[in-house]
C-alpha cells in the first residue's frame, strides 16, 4: 500500500524558496504566474498487513512525529492501492 504525504506551508508563513521561483518564473517570460507556494510530497510504501484504521493512525503519527513541522506546516495523507 502506497502512503502519499503532502506538507504545505501554513498561510502567512513566508516562503522564500516559493518567492524564488515566481521570481524566475517571470525572468523566463510566465508573467501570468502569481504567488508560488513550495511544499513536500512524500511517497512511502506501507506494510499491507496493517488494517485501515491502524495505517492511518501510524501515517498521522509520523507526519505529526518528523514529516511535517505542525508548527508552521499543514499536512495531508492519502492511502492509495
Amino acid at each position: 500500500m502506497k502512503l502519499r504525504v503532502y506538507v504545505t506551508l501554513k498561510p502567512g508563513v513566508l516562503d522564500p524558496q516559493g518567492r524564488a521561483v515566481m521570481n524566475s518564473l517571470h525572468a523566463l517570460g510566465f508573467d501570468s504566474v502569481g504567488d508560488v507556494r513550495q511544499g513536500k510530497y512524500l511517497e512511502l510504501d506501507m506494510d499491507d498487513s496493517l488494517a485501515g484504521d491502524e495505517l492511518e493512525r501510524q501515517a498521522d503519527e509520523m507526519c505529526r512525529k518528523l514529516l511535517a513541522n505542525t508548527v508552521i506546516e499543514n499536512y495531508r495523507f492519502e492511502l492509495a492501492g
